[in-house]
């Protein structure tokens, strides 16, 4: 936990209770809390005890007892809600994926940039420690020169066609939900891929329900990845190095336990997580520790990452054909 930034929670979904229910386990200080309705609101508020309620958006990010502004709407909202914390001089962590195209994450970067303030990214997974300590090993050398990545994000969700998971206009499907998370794995790995080959099955919504990819990168690198909203998998990550591996156990986005191999086969690491919660908090220390820094990006996920993770959803997009309404 950082002393002195004070978090404001915009919108009161699944997510936003998660994120909170991190934060206040922690002893991080949630100051208020927006909503589309007073009552919404006042409950969220009391189940954290929260000392500020607002009715709408506009008045949270107007707050000033607020310093930094959790955007946790759907994806096509992502932008404007974003947009409003910046204009009323607010940090802002967006939820991902980070917008709905890469359009639309260029322009908050850049709005950011021009108000020298903090937009990041919440892809909490980067932040989880077990997350650290693999980046640890890459960097000391003890897979050798890392080859490829294979990893699936696979989920049993809800058929409920009015779901928001199924619901294009709100940005649903397998691949912002879930094939964010491999696909951001990838980036943090190998950066942007020279080559992509997707392909999707729909559901009748015209949501997509599976989405593979292949990608390919310019050091020869290959990672693949499989996202899925209506059959559930391993859940796990396999980096392979030319010295060993590490093979990450389920849920491999989440805090988890890991092994590294050398090329014998042998395990030379186990590790296993203690984290507090959930663990969405990690993410949250370093926004706090970035601002009181002055800093306006962040080295573990930068906002000029997050832009190019988009410019790739957009490109897997293409490739099977999916639109979103508006685009």
């Amino acid at each position: 936990m950082t002393q002195g930034i004070r978090w404001g929670i915009l919108a009161t979904g699944g997510i936003a209770h998660s994120f909170t229910e991190d934060l206040i386990l922690t002893g991080h200080t949630v100051q208020a809390v927006g909503s589309r309705s007073q009552a919404a609101a006042d409950a969220f508020a009391a189940e954290f005890g929260i000392p500020n309620a607002h009715a709408s958006y506009e008045a949270l990010v107007n707050d000033p007892e607020v310093d930094v502004v959790y955007v946790s709407t759907p994806h096509p909202f992502h932008a404007a809600n974003a947009t409003l914390a910046l204009n009323a001089g607010k940090h802002v962590l967006v939820e991902k994926a980070f917008t709905l195209n890469a359009g639309e994450a260029r322009a908050l970067v850049e709005l950011a940039a021009s108000k020298d303030l903090l937009v990041q990214e919440a892809m909490w997974t980067r932040f989880l420690p077990h997350m650290a300590r693999i980046r640890e090993i890459i960097a000391a050398g003890t897979l050798g020169e890392v080859h490829s990545l294979l990893v699936d994000h696979t989920q049993d969700l809800p058929d409920d066609p009015a779901h928001r998971l199924n619901a294009l206009e709100l940005g649903g499907g397998a691949l912002l939900d879930l094939g964010v998370y491999p696909i951001s794995f990838a980036s943090e790995l190998f950066g942007t891929p020279d080559t992509i080959l997707a392909s999707a099955t729909f559901k009748a919504t015209g949501a997509d329900a599976q989405v593979a990819t292949i990608f390919r990168y310019a050091g020869g690198q290959i990672a693949t990845t499989l996202s899925a909203s209506d059959t559930r998998g391993p859940n796990t990550a396999s980096i392979l190095g030319t010295a060993g591996r590490i093979e990450i156990d389920a849920t491999w986005y989440a805090a988890t336990t890991f092994r590294v191999l050398n090329s014998r086969n042998e395990v030379i690491e186990t590790y296993v997580s203690d984290v507090v919660g959930r663990g969405m908090h990690y993410e949250a220390t370093e926004v706090e520790r970035l601002i009181l820094a002055g800093k306006t990006t962040g080295e573990i996920l930068s906002a000029a990452e997050s832009v190019t993770i988009m410019e790739t959803l957009d490109a897997v997009r293409a490739q099977i054909g999916l639109r979103y309404p508006g685009e």
